[in-house]
Formats: C-alpha cells, sequence, structure tokens
C-alpha cells in the first residue's frame, strides 16, 4: 500500500468518526435526533435513503481499491484505469484534504443546526458564521472535491462516473434544503443568501 492508499482510508475513518461523533454529541447534550431521512414522507424519503446508501456504497468502493482488495462489487470494466500518472495522484490527494478541512470547519461551525435530511419538527438555528460566510453548503461541497479527488487518485471509470452523478444529485438536494431554509427563516435566509454563494464562486 501506498501514501495514497493510507490517505483515502484515513479520510473515510475521518469522515465515518466525525458524522458518529456529531449525532451522538447532539443526540446526548440536545436530545435532538439528527438523523431525520427517514421521518419525511413520499418519494423524498425513499431518495434520501438511495442517496445514503450510494454514499456508503462510494466509500466501501474506497477502502477496496486503496486495500487492493481481490473482491469487488462491481465488475472488472468499471474498474479499467484511466488515469495513472503521479501528478493526477497527487492533485487528487490536495483536493481530499481540502475537502476534509472544510468538511470539519462546517461540522466545527454548524453547532447544534446539523441534520442529516429536513429537521421540519425542531430545526436550529440558520448559521452563517465561520465557513458558512463563505459558502452556504460546506458539507456539499466538500463532499463534490472528495468525489473528483478520489477518482484522481485511483482513475477508474467507477470513480469517473459517480462524481458527475453525485453531484446532479448534490445540486437538488441542495435546492430542496434551500426552499425549506427560505421558508423557515424568510428575510434573514433571503439576506445570508444574496452576500454568499451556494457553492464557491456563484
Amino acid at each position: 500500500m501506498t501514501v495514497f492508499d493510507y490517505l483515502q482510508i484515513a479520510i473515510v475513518v475521518i469522515v465515518v468518526s466525525v458524522v458518529t461523533t456529531k449525532a451522538i454529541y447532539l443526540r446526548v447534550t440536545t436530545g435532538v435526533n439528527p438523523i431525520v431521512i427517514t421521518l419525511g414522507k413520499g418519494p423524498w424519503c425513499v431518495i434520501e435513503l438511495l442517496a445514503m446508501a450510494s454514499l456508503l456504497l462510494w466509500m466501501t468502493e474506497v477502502v477496496l481499491h486503496a486495500t487492493h482488495s481481490p473482491y469487488d462489487i462491481f465488475p472488472d470494466r468499471l474498474n479499467v484505469v484511466l488515469i495513472h500518472t503521479q501528478a493526477a495522484r497527487i492533485i487528487g490527494a490536495v483536493v481530499v484534504v481540502l475537502a476534509l478541512a472544510i468538511f470539519v470547519l462546517a461540522f466545527l461551525n454548524f453547532g447544534e443546526s446539523w441534520r442529516i435530511g429536513i429537521d421540519r419538527q425542531r430545526p436550529g438555528p440558520l448559521v452563517t458564521g465561520g465557513i458558512f460566510s463563505i459558502t452556504r453548503n460546506p458539507i456539499y461541497v466538500a463532499f463534490n472535491l472528495f468525489f473528483i479527488g478520489i477518482f484522481l487518485l485511483n482513475g477508474t471509470w467507477f470513480f469517473l462516473i459517480f462524481a458527475p452523478m453525485a453531484a446532479v444529485a448534490v445540486h437538488f438536494q441542495i435546492l430542496r434544503e434551500e426552499a425549506f431554509l427560505k421558508r423557515q427563516y424568510a428575510q434573514n435566509f433571503d439576506e445570508y443568501a444574496r452576500c454568499t454563494a451556494r457553492y464557491l464562486i456563484w
């Protein structure tokens, strides 16, 4: 295993640890269940569950590739390597480290408002400080960077196909969440949205 392989495993472990720790912390200190994806009704509940399953599948593939496991979930044709240069892997490593920094900052700045899904019953206050003063959706920005960086590190068809599909899914989830935030926080959210990018530059 190379340093790039260890980096990918570390990224998965850190992301899972941060999410788990934050969920337990909020549950214990506030009594709020921050995981609300299964509390909705209708097709969006199914879509959110599929999105979570896809993310778990992606993380599994990352670990399988990083450990050079002989087992794989997908056919060999999806594991054909398109890019395998040292330069691509170095760029990929820089991108995933940047993504991790944004991800951790977002969790630190989120306070008690972090949720997985849309919490219509007990939403926290609108967060606009810290990393949220640069981007309205730092966690989603981080995940998009993770998807790009992991593709550059591995260079296979699976990670290439997954990255744009995930980016589209993320965008629609952002639109859905922002519609809720607009209803929930009204003028406060409108003012925040006018001066803060949805992603980074627009």
